[in-house]
């Protein structure tokens, strides 16, 4: 699955390319050789404490090299490609007015059990039977590196899945209609990252998996991670039982905690997937406290426990892609961070059950991402207020555009109103036929200048298209100007300013900079019950809730004082 550590250092991402390091030339060292070695020596701590935060998550702290750990900690990284879809790829990123490119990673939790680590910690253990992500999350940090979004997809969600081949284990697949979107890892990352990309249109640039016994291992690396939950919670599936209150989590409780899904929320995954960022919260800013991790030994630790958990895209395999990585992200304040659950509804089925699929926003979410607009100000990090001169921006999701082609040839309105509602305007847009015309023009009614302009910045537009009619609709008349594309030639399009309202709408927003929050327990009978009334995990009705499996198990030890 591994290639050789020299040709992989030789290979780049077309997307992201990290800063390369220098190992040979080094600044001249003022103070003799003392100096240096305190120099070197320091080198080596910050190094170590950006590769095990990398793997922790990727909000990575801090700079430097450490040249007689690299052979090691590479060494410890598997990799793999990056896309493995029968066709496409994983999206191309558009740079900005400054040339910057925004980056998304694709992190994976794996619930594989192909170790003997891995066994001990439950569930079935094979070498053969695959694997499914237990987490999965896009994370997105913005062009100009001042702010991030990092969107969880519940695992239970349906999506079509595309054909993959896998290439690590000679295996491949068909396209898979309405299937949970965790199964794709069973051909291996790369088909996750073309099942999210093709989920969502987001660019894929990277992706980091981590396996159960990495999560273990860095929770012990790092002293521990602070949650609290707001009742006393049991569930038998994740063995999690915890007090009300505050904890601090080690060894397998941090796995036990981000693996609950019956324990917390209304028993389903979009429960567990707010827990997780609550998780994930409390260990960013342990990270970002510049007391954490000052200890070699510990820093070893981490990096070293880190890197043996962790399978990257083959960009990402030399540790210097790592630190390159690192020191984008580590641009980013916590209070810029914003985490999210895409958004979901339940379909019922004919068996009685339901399942899980895209609800409403979610399209109005990956756009916001997929453009690289902040989620900040809404997550309430930030609070900007409108300016009194003039009423507030109207959403892109309410404007409704009708376009008629005047050019003569066929489809133009419809090309241009289907690039409309992907850029997030109303589902109302329609499209249609108009008199023909050599000048494009947009028709707006009385008081809806604003909204006019939203269509054109979206469209490249210039200002001279723009005219007041007297109808009640924005209607759009393409002329002979336009013949091709769905942005108008020479024109600068924009995307739609973001319609946060409809992005974070049911998305269970988490600012990355509130440690304040507690876990809330389920008050649902989420917990398997005997006939005798006892704690069961095996099929049963569902008849007590988590704070009732607590007080009839005084038996099950806590997973943390």
């Amino acid at each position: 699955m591994t290639r050789s550590r020299s040709n992989q250092q030789n290979r780049g991402s077309s997307r992201h390319r990290a800063s390369p390091v220098s190992v040979d030339a080094q600044a001249p060292v003022v103070g003799g050789r003392a100096a240096a070695r305190r120099q070197k020596k320091r080198g080596g701590k910050r190094a170590l404490k950006i590769i095990g935060w990398t793997t922790g998550f990727v909000v990575l702290l801090g700079v430097g090299t450490a040249t007689w750990a690299y052979t090691k900690l590479s060494g410890n990284i598997k990799s793999s490609d990056l896309y493995a879809g029968k066709s496409g790829d994983a999206g191309k990123e558009k740079a900005d007015a400054f040339g910057r490119t925004p980056i998304n990673i694709l992190m994976i939790g794996s619930d594989a059990r192909t170790n003997a680590a891995d066994c001990k910690l439950g569930g079935a253990c094979s070498t053969s039977s695959g694997a499914r992500a237990d987490v999965e999350m896009v994370v997105h940090i913005s062009a100009d590196r001042t702010n991030a979004t990092v969107m969880s997809i519940p695992r239970d969600l349906r999506a079509d899945l595309p054909a993959c081949v896998d290439e690590d284990n000679h295996t491949s697949v068909g396209a898979q209609p309405d299937t949970m979107i965790n199964s794709a890892l069973n051909w291996g990352p790369g088909c996750s990252v073309a099942a999210v990309h093709q989920l969502t249109g987001i660019t894929i640039d990277h992706f980091m998996m981590v396996d159960f016994s990495g999560v273990v291992n860095m929770s012990d690396a790092v002293g521990g991670v602070n949650v609290c939950v707001t009742a006393n919670v049991y569930d038998p599936y994740s063995h999690l039982k915890l007090k009300q209150g505050s904890h601090v989590l080690k060894d397998v409780a941090a796995l036990e905690f981000l693996r609950t899904r019956h324990g917390f929320g209304d028993g389903s995954d979009t429960g567990r997937t707010s827990s997780q960022h609550m998780f994930l919260t409390a260990l960013i800013n342990k990270f970002k406290n510049q007391n954490t991790l000052t200890s070699p030994t510990k820093l070893w630790s981490l990096a070293n426990a880190a890197t043996k958990s962790l399978t990257v895209d083959k960009a990402l395999k030399p540790i210097q892609s790592l630190i390159g990585l690192a020191k984008d992200v580590n641009k980013v304040p916590t209070d810029r961070m914003t985490f999210v659950t895409m958004q979901t509804q339940q379909v019922p089925l004919t068996t009685g059950s339901s399942k899980t699929v895209i609800g409403p926003g979610a399209a109005s979410l990956f756009q916001t991402i997929a453009n690289d607009q902040s989620l900040t100000t809404a997550a309430g990090a930030k609070t900007v207020k409108p300016k009194p001169s003039g009423p507030p921006p109207v959403p892109p999701a309410q404007i409704a555009v009708e376009v008629q082609n005047g050019t003569g040839i066929g489809h133009r309105a419809a090309v241009i109103a289907e690039g409309l509602v992907k850029q997030g305007f109303s589902q109302d847009t329609t499209s249609g036929n108009g008199e023909a015309t050599d000048t494009t023009t947009l028709t707006y009614p009385a008081g809806e200048q604003a909204q006019a302009k939203s269509v054109a910045s979206a469209l490249g537009l210039p200002a001279t298209a723009l005219t007041q009619g007297t109808g009640s609709k924005l209607v759009l008349l393409i002329g002979a100007d336009w013949t091709t594309g769905d942005t108008f030639p020479g024109g600068k399009a924009k995307p739609a300013p973001a319609d946060t309202q409809s992005a974070l709408g049911g998305a269970g927003v988490q600012n990355g900079k509130d440690t304040s929050k507690c876990a809330p327990v389920s008050t649902f009978s989420t917990i398997g019950e005997t006939a005798e009334g006892k704690v069961t995990t095996k099929p049963s009705r569902y008849g007590m809730t988590p704070t009732k499996a607590y007080a009839i198990s005084p038996e099950v030890k806590d997973s943390a004082p």
